[in-house]
């Protein structure tokens, strides 16, 4: 199978920019009649704004009058108005903030919720492919960084899109002279934020990449962590993470060392059409074409459309930065999916439990076969072991049976008709399994046994749980069969959760059955009362079986030895031990 080595270092694409934009949008307007009144909140916010300096202008010339000609009533009037626009520009912007931030979170949690379900419909292939550190870091770090965008920034360039125009409008009604003195400033700043942008963007996904690599390492680490102090290996690790972690602030560096120059460039351009139209105002007021208050009323309105370019110019690495989050989140929810039923797929009921394996072969990558022309047969009733050395095929094996992944040659039937032609739900609840790696969940220890069998009563997990032989110590425990079991079974031993599971299986009661190394972790003593259960729950099922230790499937009707992929002997304990050949050595060796 591909290992960490293969993981996490794809690359991903660079996508179309107003695409992801378009599709974020898509999931704020789920709160259509919300976000339009949040826009429209926004609008009058700044159209609001935009009266002030009209007011301001007035009241000044007003008071410019001369010494005795002072319209008092007149300047407090606009004194008053732009004071009331002011305060209610910014209720109205308060109010606009804390709804954004309200849509900002429902919008991560349905973007959670579908990329959630999304990785419960993708290929076990996928999840061999990528490290588990970088898919949570697109379902925590990526979705929350978008958010964060969405619930400020979406709303500011959409609201700064109409302070500008007003602003622009608004000069161009008090002095187009004036205007002429400062337009140089908007291609300016135009043309530096595409330039910046082609810049920036590639360096804001590799920035996304390295924090889910760093993710990826973080977690893998955790996981071994008593590995790696059994083997004295924390020095390697740490040397091994403050690399990636390095690499993850170098590229935090050049992004946002970048990004953030955009903001005094840009300042420094309206700082510069700023200095223009005093120069230019000053001019024209000697020569009496505008007035002080034109000239004030000018300058706030100039501010006032440099202000909002200001402002996306210093959260454009924000953009940005949410834009290639999004692209990793929307790259895993257009992921294809696995593929499941076809057309007319009929399903599975009462598997009888025969199953052949004619002339398949596979491999997990390409070029790569695993399995070779690999046969098989075993009737309704039946126990197949399968055994080999490591890396032979056994597990590769399970994994078709299940169709976790499919042959790309060859066909596997279950009751004389090909596993593909059923659907897959019915296909797998037709198997029950108990496997090496065992998994339990944070839950009471009744649920974990009562995992697969829905309406399950007490007395039958009771009786689960008594067959294989793991009753007794759940009574034992303060809670009995309420007592929770944490992340991962933290709080009880790897023989435990092995019983756990094989309780979970007899509960489950199907027609076939398949046990990985299903007692390895358990003790001599517990193993052979559980193998005598085991006798009990394989009753009249199909079971496929992979054991290192021979000596548990003596009974088999059936003993596949694999070798790199092939068959190479075939039958019963009897037969293959009178062959001397791979099973006899193979089981020679456990008893010298």
């Amino acid at each position: 199978m591909p290992g960490p080595g293969d993981r996490g270092g794809e690359k991903q694409k660079p996508k179309n920019a107003s695409k992801t934009l378009k599709r974020l949008l898509g999931y704020m307007l789920k709160y259509g009649w919300v976000f339009f009144i949040l826009l429209i909140c926004a609008f009058a916010s700044n159209i609001g704004n935009l009266y002030g300096p009209d007011f301001a202008g007035r009241a000044i010339n007003e008071a410019t009058a001369g010494k005795g000609n002072v319209n008092m009533p007149m300047v407090i009037h606009y004194g008053l108005l732009m004071l009331l626009v002011y305060v209610g520009s910014n209720i109205l912007s308060f109010l606009v903030n804390i709804g954004m931030m309200r849509v900002g979170r429902k919008v991560a949690r349905n973007l959670r919720r579908d990329v959630f379900n999304k990785l419960m419909e993708l290929p076990v292939d996928y999840f061999d492919k990528h490290l588990a550190g970088d898919i949570i870091s697109r379902v925590s770090y990526d979705i929350d960084v978008v958010c964060t965008s969405l619930s400020s920034d979406i709303v500011q360039i959409l609201t700064s899109f109409v302070t500008v125009v007003g602003s622009f409008i608004m000069m161009c009604m008090i002095s187009l002279p004036l205007v002429m003195c400062m337009v140089f400033t908007i291609p300016a700043s135009v043309l530096f934020t595409r330039y910046m942008g082609k810049k920036t963007r590639p360096l804001y996904r590799a920035r996304s990449r390295a924090y889910g690599e760093m993710n990826g390492y973080a977690e893998e680490m955790f996981t071994g962590q008593k590995t790696i102090l059994a083997y004295a290996h924390e020095d390697q690790v740490c040397e091994g993470f403050s690399g990636i972690n390095k690499k993850a602030a170098q590229a935090y560096k050049d992004a946002d060392g970048l990004g953030l120059t955009m903001g005094p460039t840009i300042g420094m351009i309206s700082n510069i059409g700023l200095s223009a139209i005093g120069l230019g105002g000053a001019i024209l007021y000697m020569y009496n074409i505008v007035g002080l208050g034109q000239i004030s009323s000018f300058i706030l309105y100039s501010r006032k459309f440099s202000g909002p370019i200001n402002e996306i110019s210093n959260i454009i690495n924000e953009i940005f930065s949410a834009l290639a989050a999004a692209e990793r989140v929307f790259a895993l929810l257009d992921e294809a999916e696995e593929v499941r039923d076809i057309e007319g797929a009929v399903t599975l009921k009462n598997a009888k439990g025969h199953v052949s394996v004619n002339n398949v072969e596979f491999g997990y990558l390409p070029g790569k076969t695993i399995l070779h022309d690999f046969n098989m047969e075993a009737k309704p009733g039946e126990t197949v072991a399968i055994v080999g050395h490591t890396g032979a095929g056994k597990t590769t094996m399970i994994n078709l049976l299940m169709r976790f992944y499919d042959p790309q040659r060859g066909r596997i039937c279950v009751d004389s008709r090909e596993n593909r032609q059923y659907t897959m739900e019915s296909l797998r609840k037709s198997y029950s399994m108990v496997l090496q790696d065992t998994w339990v969940f944070n839950g009471t220890i009744f649920d974990n046994i009562a995992y697969g069998k829905e309406n399950a009563t007490h007395e039958e997990v009771a009786a689960a749980a008594k067959a294989a032989h793991i009753h007794n110590y759940i009574m034992k425990l303060p809670g009995g069969y309420n007592t929770v079991i944490s992340e991962d079974g933290g709080n009880i031993s790897k023989g435990q959760k092995q019983l756990i599971t094989i309780a979970r299986a007899m509960l489950y009661d199907t027609g076939m059955l398949i046990l990985d190394e299903a007692t390895s972790n358990v003790d001599t003593a517990t193993e052979r009362k559980v193998q005598d259960a085991m006798k009990k729950l394989m009753h009249g099922k199909t079971c496929f079986i992979i054991a290192h230790r021979l000596s548990t499937i003596r009974n088999a009707d059936n003993i596949i030895v694999m070798e790199h992929g092939d068959v190479i002997e075939q039958g019963s304990h009897d037969v293959l031990m009178s062959l001397k050949g791979a099973y006899y050595r193979l089981y020679q060796s456990q008893f010298e």
